[in-house]
């Protein structure tokens, strides 16, 4: 099964009591373009006796990261990621809503879910992923003047992957069937993360 294709990154916010995980808020954010996540495992341990391997504790998650590209956050998803604050700043006689980049930031906790387009044998079918717990760092920007035809721009966001708080301590979701389309594997985020904002 080759992947040919990645969309609709949505986002959620995490709460924990105990060993119960929810999510709320589900929304979209921004078009997608790519994703790639990168994972530290242990090694596996073994345990040696009459010179050779008696035991095995298979390798396990440490730590992730991962990176998406998209088109580009507006000023609300900023908000949302980081945990900015909000003000207003008086332009003449108007009020004009701000985000702030400051020292009340707090970067949520967040659920994040995708879909990969999947192709086997000619059919094509929709793949969710699910990071149950993230955190995105504070992305940088970049722009770059336009010359004779428009050189089309992207924003690449990068976040720690986290265990969550069940009692299975996980960090990834994927349904074990694919979806025939593109809506039922919305619809499948949506209900891991808290239904639609």
């Amino acid at each position: 099964m080759v992947t040919s294709g990645f969309s609709r990154i949505h986002v959620a916010k995490y709460a924990a009591d105990g060993a119960a995980v929810t999510y709320s808020g589900c929304k979209e954010l921004a078009r997608a373009k790519s994703m790639t996540t990168e994972i530290t495992a242990s090694e596996d341990n073994h345990f040696y006796a009459n010179n050779q391997i008696a035991e095995t504790e298979p390798a396990s998650f440490k730590s992730g990261t991962v990176k998406v590209v998209v088109d580009g956050l507006n000023a609300e998803e900023e908000a949302l990621i980081l945990g900015l604050t909000e003000s207003t700043v008086t332009v003449g006689e108007d009020e004009v809503p701000v985000v702030q980049y400051g020292a009340d930031m707090n970067a949520p906790y967040l659920g994040l879910g995708a879909i990969k387009r999947m192709q086997l044998n000619n059919i094509v079918s929709y793949r969710p992923i699910i990071l149950t717990k993230i955190r995105f760092a504070i992305p940088g920007d970049s722009a770059e003047t336009q010359e004779d035809v428009i050189g089309w721009q992207t924003q690449e966001l990068s976040a720690t992957i986290l265990r969550d708080d069940t009692a299975n301590h996980n960090w990834k979701m994927i349904p074990k069937q694919n979806f025939e389309t593109e809506e039922a594997a919305i619809a499948f985020i949506q209900a891991v993360l808290g239904g639609a904002a």
